[in-house]
């Protein structure tokens, strides 16, 4: 049954609280993706920042990231600066509008954050951080694989 399997309500979790979340924003009047929030928060916490540096942050594609980042110049929420030692590169600036974007969704993240942990203990948090980044250790180094019949002692399926 896929209700057993952790992945599947990891994924489901995460699915429906990006729907709330950005349900929440669009009630608020905020015009900007979650996608394009997470880009302007990352260059707003570095501006340095090469396209693929970017996706690998927001955990998007590069061809994704290249869109968003696109828009978000178009709507004038991102400003381009030429890098003044290669002029092959500029580098990427969260503009004034893209300033008042961040401020004005902010509160809306907090409350979701609050609505979306209601219930969890700091206790709860810091062993959901702890495992969650034990995943991404297990899945991000080199290891041996296991044979079907470990995997499916540990309870692990895809």
């Amino acid at each position: 049954m896929l209700s057993n399997i952790i992945f599947y309500s990891l994924d489901k979790a995460i699915r429906q609280y990006r729907r709330f979340a950005q349900a929440n924003i669009d009630r608020a009047g905020v015009d900007i993706t979650i996608d394009q929030w997470l880009v302007l928060r990352v260059l707003e916490e570095h501006d340095d920042l090469t396209q693929m540096e970017i996706a690998e942050r927001v955990f998007k594609d590069q061809a994704s990231v290249a869109r968003i980042l696109a828009l978000l110049l178009k709507r004038g929420l991102l400003r381009s600066e030429p890098q003044p030692n290669d002029g092959r590169r500029s580098r990427l600036r969260v503009s004034a509008a893209g300033e008042a974007a961040l401020a004005a969704v902010q509160p809306v993240v907090l409350s979701n954050r609050s609505i979306a942990l209601a219930g969890l203990s700091e206790t709860d948090l810091d062993h959901l951080r702890q495992v969650l980044e034990r995943i991404y250790r297990n899945c991000s180094a080199p290891a041996a694989e296991p044979t079907l019949p470990e995997a499916a002692e540990a309870g692990q399926e895809a």
